[in-house]
């Protein structure tokens, strides 16, 4: 058997992170807290050490196996520790992995797990553990369902050692152990909990769930027995700002220690600022917005096509963004291993435009409805869309709707456009496959291409990286084609941060990790 180290590497310093684009339910918020200007700022008992984090939007789901939001994960890396995880450098590295080895098939993975570690309820992590986490997310009700979909068997050999057999070679499986297929949850609390689990998780990792009020925070305590170094900070509140202006107030006036996501409009006002400054740096994400094929006007291909031809990139990012993103075309930004020519955009050519809607009996244009989230760079981005497609007769109309109930909205397909990006994972497959393969989850569109199936599955099977490019070279071809999706821009990673703390490490995923943090 041939070392993982030895077969396999991944270029993961890929560009754009998601903007706050799906938001949650919006208002105002006071300069000491997180939902209402009623509600004062909690004290803090002398010695305590407390770090805020603002959030732009309420976590849905703090399960692994249910989750499918940035914000779930921002929370969930702070309670959960992964079987891998990426270094600051985006490199995948082992964490309750202590060392592996694959197949010369590629069809075989054998992990030894580190020793003596526990779960927050004091029960042992250890290979029965793994194999109950990887089963439970190949259930038919896990979302992470698709990304198991390889695993054929996975048998426990002694305590710290599982085997996992794939039914065949599988490329991404190691990064999809980076993110929540890779979180261990502790078995006995899913049994106990059952359903009501997401109220209760239960991990490894540096902080304790306390207690989540929706809409407004999640508190997490240190684990005071935690397996992988000191732990600095008593306690994490998550608190949930969708007005990023706000939250730049907060983090001014020190309430505030961490922002999840710097409005690019609050940039300069940080950049000189005594208490707090801005780390803006390349992530792995895209956004634009999606075409739902199966309902009119969207069943025209050619209607797409006007649509996705008619953004303008270059100023839509320049306007919303003040120049903190670079042009999207594709899931792929530079350094992951399928970006080339097919992230390359043109600018919008009016005659082509016309023709587009001429060939889909549309000539002089048509109307429809673009479901947005609630804040205000939502609101911005809704506008400049409108005023980008206007001129070609094209009415948009803009629909406010709560993040959670976008997140609804995409999965029943209850829209016409729907304005939702995806932050970025290291391996192209995990921003690709899920998004365009017939009945996948994250197939908000619906579409529908068997040769874009098939290409989809050829990528995720091929080892060769040079042939695995190739492929997706191909099958970006049919998605520009069907032009289900309009990828505007990848973006920064921008967080907002208090010179009060200390032990920052940016990580390209667009996560605040937190084990190493400490305040001064």
């Amino acid at each position: 058997m041939l070392s993982k180290k030895a077969r396999f590497t991944f270029a993961t310093a890929i560009i754009g992170s998601m903007i706050a684009m799906t938001g949650c339910s919006g208002g105002n918020q006071s300069a000491s807290t997180g939902k209402s200007a009623e509600k004062p700022a909690a004290s803090t008992p002398a010695g305590k050490k407390v770090i805020n984090i603002s959030l732009k939007a309420d976590p849905p789901s703090l399960d692994p196996s249910q989750s499918n939001a940035l914000v779930d994960r921002q929370v969930q890396n702070s309670i959960y520790d992964k079987l891998f995880d990426l270094d600051k450098d985006g490199k995948i590295v082992p964490v309750l992995v202590d060392s592996y080895e694959v197949s010369q098939d590629g069809k075989v993975y054998t992990f030894k797990l580190k020793t003596g570690i526990k779960f927050h309820d004091g029960t042992e992590f250890n290979a029965e553990a793994v194999k109950f986490n990887i089963e439970r997310d190949k259930a038919d009700n896990s979302r992470r369902k698709n990304e198991m979909n390889f695993v054929q068997k996975v048998d426990v050999i002694d305590p710290q050692t599982v085997k996992v057999e794939l039914s065949e070679p599988f490329s991404p499986f190691i990064s999809i152990l980076t993110d929540r297929s890779g979180m261990m949850v502790s078995p006995e609390a899913v049994k106990k909990y059952g359903d009501d689990y997401l109220n209760h998780p239960v991990g490894t990792g540096a902080y304790v769930f306390v207690e989540h009020v929706n809409g407004d925070h999640v508190t997490l305590k240190k684990n005071e027995n935690y397996w992988n170094g000191k732990v600095n900070i008593d306690e994490l509140n998550y608190k949930v700002f969708t007005n990023g202006t706000a939250a730049v107030q907060n983090l001014k006036s020190g309430q505030l220690d961490f922002i999840d996501e710097v409005p690019t409009k609050e940039i300069k006002g940080l950049d000189n600022n005594p208490t707090a400054k801005v780390v803006a740096k390349a992530g792995m994400a895209y956004q634009g917005f999606y075409l739902n094929t199966k309902q009119e006007p969207f069943t025209n291909k050619f209607l797409r096509q006007a649509v996705n031809k008619a953004v303008d990139r270059d100023a839509f990012i320049k306007v919303v963004l003040d120049g903190f993103g670079t042009p999207a075309n594709s899931p792929f930004g530079p350094g992951n291993l399928a970006f080339g020519d097919s992230d390359k955009v043109e600018k919008p050519n009016k005659q082509e435009i016309k023709d587009l809607l001429a060939k889909g009996g549309k000539p002089d244009g048509f109307s429809f409805k673009l479901q947005i989230g609630t804040s205000p760079v939502n609101e911005q981005f809704g506008a400049v869309i409108q005023n980008m497609l206007k001129p070609y007769g094209i009415q948009v109309e803009l629909e406010k709707v709560e993040f959670g109930t976008m997140l609804e909205n995409g999965a029943n397909h209850k829209f016409q456009a729907l304005q939702l990006g995806w932050s970025g994972r290291p391996d192209p497959d995990q921003s690709f496959f899920d998004f365009v393969v017939t009945g996948q989850p994250n197939n908000y569109a619906s579409i529908s291409n068997p040769e874009l199936d098939n290409l989809a599955k050829q990528a995720r099977v091929e080892l060769d990286p040079v042939k695995r490019k190739a492929i997706y070279d191909q099958a970006m071809e049919i998605v520009h084609d069907e032009s289900e999706y309009v990828h505007i821009y990848h973006d920064f990673n921008r967080f907002g941060v208090s010179k009060k703390v200390t032990g920052f490490e940016y990580i390209p995923d667009g996560i605040i990790h937190t084990q190493k943090l400490d305040k001064k």
